[in-house]
């Protein structure tokens, strides 16, 4: 496998695996809580999803002939709390990485270095992708970090427990060293 081949598959198990955290800490709140808003600065977690949906539907639609930020997107509306069901959430959600993950895994290795825009910016393709990995992990925190504070009972960790990092790290030294992504595990054991 070639450098841009092995880029594009940890990318694409990254993604899944931050993926895999917004819906595991989704699945641990009553739905009226995806719509709290502790104050008028502060997004509830349905507004933060349809955010990163609205981001993904017009950054990845026609996204190697198109610019990025596409003319029928409403970026403002996105922060507006007006899903009204966990259903609906759920919905934006997978709309948007059903969107992204198709365009991600079109991609061909020889294509990373294409030249794409978002707001009349040149990016490469890789640029892109990495800007996106910044961006969706830090919305994807503040659903875990927001979604924490929100749980009434104990708190299902997607990490490593409280007090558990000696075990944790006894079992890891305990393998064999071997060359993979970390989220191969974590997928495994958040499944």
């Amino acid at each position: 496998m070639n450098t841009t081949e092995s880029y594009l598959e940890s990318v694409k198990k990254q993604f899944l695996y931050y993926k895999m955290l917004g819906e595991k800490s989704i699945d641990q709140l009553e739905p009226e809580q995806l719509f709290v808003s502790v104050n008028e600065d502060t997004n509830s977690i349905a507004a933060i999803i349809k955010h990163i949906s609205g981001n993904m539907l017009s950054r990845w639609t026609d996204f190697l002939t198109s610019d990025g930020e596409k003319e029928w997107r409403n970026r403002d509306a996105e922060f507006e709390n007006d899903l009204q069901s966990k259903d609906e959430v759920l919905t934006v959600w997978n709309k948007g990485w059903e969107c992204f993950l198709d365009a991600l895994n079109s991609l061909k290795p020889e294509q990373l270095s294409d030249i794409i825009y978002i707001r009349n910016e040149g990016h490469t393709v890789i640029e892109a992708i990495n800007r996106q990995l910044a961006h969706y992990p830090y919305h994807i925190g503040q659903i875990v970090f927001y979604a924490k504070q929100l749980k009434n009972s104990e708190w299902n960790s997607l990490s490593i427990p409280r007090n558990k990092s000696g075990n944790y790290n006894a079992e890891k030294f305990a393998k064999e060293k071997e060359i993979k992504n970390f989220t191969d595990d974590e997928l495994k054991r958040l499944k």
